[in-house]
């Protein structure tokens, strides 16, 4: 990942005092009850979002993190983006807000920054903040690159073999028509050993070697340098930070400054930060994407590749050679490791040999000494990136191979769609110190804000994951009447998870979904914490929805998250079996959404290695890793998936849970506490003719 601007020399530190914002006594005034948010929008007064505003106003003009809850409904999007817009107009500095998905940056985007826009324009005293520029900005690889296009065009017979060449032709006609040159319009999507060859995530999409006013990422970087707004996603936003943030940027090493110098960050969806930082901050390098590597070099059944235009027939041979120890290495590290389960810990360094190290170490020393003989230019920078990306998966082997950080724990898993691929992965055991460093020790305020995330009102426990522990605090419920717009149904004769009665509970487990769905009008969300269960019950209830007429969504097949929120948003009566991603950040508002059913507490596996490495640790210190950990994430996710369902004034639902540990288990009541509706009726398959009665 190449930072969003290109290195520049540390600037010196201003004496200047910067300029004053106006966002601390604006923000009462635009958000009070009468105020002109609502008297300009003619947007209901919510004293909750009025709540947030200021306290994001005050965080934001003192420079402090701020942990703030706000429930579905409060308007959060606008309690900060109003005053972080105030703030970066008045003082020149830039407001990054974060997001999970590209997904909800697009919402931000497209729904709440013109909110913003039309208030500012339509209230005189606050018009002058109504010209702010703004920019979403997705990762490099996303973008298209016109100069590595046109390279790529050039140098077709060397790169390409013809059924590439049609799909290269085929994305050059889309660059003609794009406006922002972003893989995802692009459909169906590109293939992905074409599209490495002319997205921007290359050394050779720069401002050396791309005309600013026709490179998508260079459009888009060029844009970043007038915003006062920019918004990333969180995935995004932590590759950056690995990348130097603000210190790749020109800010000296004691700069304020998370991505740019001087900034301030707003993490929307901040439940998910914890999880997502780990996943950057550490190894993964997989068996695919060394294949990928290799043969982005030469590609022995096409025989094409960058190395056919000057590496000749050595070129050639190293790169076999490579692609011979690759294969031999991820052999053996699966069939050490992985042959009895999909996900295995690497406790102690490895016996397995470093079969690429010499393999690659060659081909580094060719790329160099060809890059030698090119004057600067983009395929001189080019060749010394690919030889940059065979010392970094050296260096991965080799830290992954001797455990070389005694705070990341260490494994190996099987994955893509055959289990053929063998993935070597690290990440911190605790992520608190990271983002200390990275977010809330940069001098700059971070604020992270979501619907979820205090336990039992009290928000310490995140405070202290996120390495947080002295930010000022805040909560605000939901505005909603869920005693008039949610019911919810417990259906108590589920046998209780267990691998005797595993068969039966899913068959149960079957029959309720297929019931509540075809008895409960408008759309259902069916929510599962397994595929496997997932496509054994859609299998066994498919044929009662296909007579129904009700059309059935199921994750993991043909279609992407965001195209199967679409659809359920349009069809109105569809049923959508959704697994980990489902539980959060999908907005299907109205009767498309009537009923949420949670078949299984969303406990995450307790043997994953950093789940594992995680509970070790908390036992070392004396603590309760179940009541530490375990119960706390799944708290989480239970309030998030419970939270797809209201999601306007006017919305009314049912939620519906199959898991009888609610009932049975002594944290059952912590589950149903939770709930913003605080009664529910015990369902058997002996009642539930006469009890379940949803409002369709």
């Amino acid at each position: 990942m190449i930072g969003l601007n290109e290195p520049t020399e540390p600037e010196a530190e201003s004496e200047i005092a910067p300029p004053p914002s106006h966002a601390g006594e604006l923000t009462p005034q635009i958000f009070r009850e009468g105020g002109w948010l609502q008297q300009n929008l003619g947007l209901d007064h919510r004293p909750e979002q009025a709540h947030m505003a200021s306290a994001v106003a005050n965080a934001i003009e003192s420079d402090e993190p701020l942990l703030f809850e706000a429930g579905t409904g409060v308007g959060k999007s606008l309690a900060y983006l109003i005053p972080g817009i105030i703030r970066a107009v008045d003082t020149g500095r830039p407001c990054i807000v974060s997001t999970h998905t590209i997904a909800l940056q697009e919402q931000i985007d497209q729904k709440d920054v013109p909110i913003c826009r039309r208030f500012f324009s339509g209230t005189p005293e606050v018009a002058q903040y109504a010209h702010f520029k703004s920019t979403v900005l997705v990762g490099k690889s996303n973008y298209l690159c016109t100069s590595r296009l046109a390279a790529a065009l050039a140098e077709k017979a060397t790169l390409f073999s013809d059924a590439e060449f049609a799909e290269l032709t085929r994305i050059a006609e889309w660059a003609d028509k794009s406006e922002a040159g972003i893989r995802h319009e692009l459909s169906p999507a590109p293939l992905s050993e074409v599209w490495e060859l002319v997205c921007a995530d290359s050394s050779g999409c720069s401002r050396r070697h791309c005309d600013p006013n026709r490179c998508f990422y260079q459009r888009a970087r060029a844009r970043i340098r007038t915003s006062q707004l920019i918004i990333v996603n969180h995935a995004l936003l932590f590759a950056l930070i690995a990348a130097g943030g603000a210190r790749a940027e020109g800010a000296g090493p004691d700069a304020r400054g998370v991505l740019f110098p001087d900034d301030f960050l707003i993490l929307d969806e901040a439940h998910t930060v914890p999880e997502v930082a780990t996943q950057h901050f550490g190894i993964s390098l997989s068996s695919y994407g060394v294949d990928r590597a290799l043969k982005t070099l030469h590609n022995p059944r096409t025989k094409r590749g960058v190395l056919r235009k000057r590496g000749g027939l050595e070129g050639a041979a190293l790169v076999e050679r490579a692609l011979e120890a690759s294969v031999r290495f991820f052999a053996a590290i699966e069939t050490s490791l992985l042959a009895p389960r999909p996900v295995a810990r690497l406790r102690e360094p490895s016996e397995v040999e470093a079969l690429l190290e010499q393999p690659l170490t060659a081909l580094q020393k060719l790329l160099v000494r060809l890059s030698d003989k090119l004057d600067d230019g983009r395929e001189r920078d080019e060749l010394l990136e690919h030889a940059a990306r065979m010392k970094s998966i050296q260096v991965s082997i080799g830290e992954w191979l001797a455990l070389a950080d005694q705070g990341q724990v260490y494994w190996a898993e099987r994955g893509g769609k055959r289990q053929t691929i063998v993935t070597l992965r690290g990440a911190p055991v605790d992520i608190a110190p990271e983002l200390r460093r990275h977010l809330f020790g940069r001098g700059v305020c971070v604020v992270c804000t979501s619907a979820t995330l205090a336990l039992a009102g009290e928000m310490a426990p995140f405070a202290h994951r996120v390495g947080a522990d002295d930010a000022r605090t805040g909560i605000v419920l939901s505005p909603f009447d869920f005693e008039r717009c949610m019911r919810v149904y417990l259906a108590s004769d589920v046998p209780l998870p267990s691998a005797a009665e595993a068969k039966l509970s899913v068959d149960i487990i079957a029959d309720y979904v297929k019931f509540c769905v075809l008895r409960c009008g408008g759309g259902s969300l069916v929510l599962f914490t397994s595929y496997a269960d997932l496509r054994t019950v859609a299998a066994a209830i498919q044929p009662a929805l296909a007579a129904a007429n009700r059309p059935l969504l199921i994750q993991g097949e043909a279609l992407n998250r965001t195209e199967l929120a679409r659809q359920m948003r349009s069809l109105g009566n569809a049923v959508l079996f959704g697994t980990d991603s489902f539980w959060t950040g999908v907005d299907v508002p109205g009767d498309a959404l009537a009923q949420v059913i949670i078949t299984r507490l969303p406990f995450d596996p307790p043997d994953h290695p950093v789940a594992e490495a995680q509970a070790d640790r908390i036992r070392d210190a004396g603590g309760n890793p179940f009541n530490e950990l375990t119960l706390p994430e799944a708290l989480i996710k239970f309030r998030q998936g419970v939270g797809r369902l209201i999601r306007s004034h006017t919305d009314r639902g049912v939620i519906t849970l199959l898991d009888a540990r609610l009932l049975a288990k002594s944290y059952g009541r912590l589950f149903l506490d939770c709930l913003p509706q605080k009664s529910f009726t015990r369902l058997t398959r002996d009642t539930r003719e006469e009890r379940f009665v949803p409002f369709l």
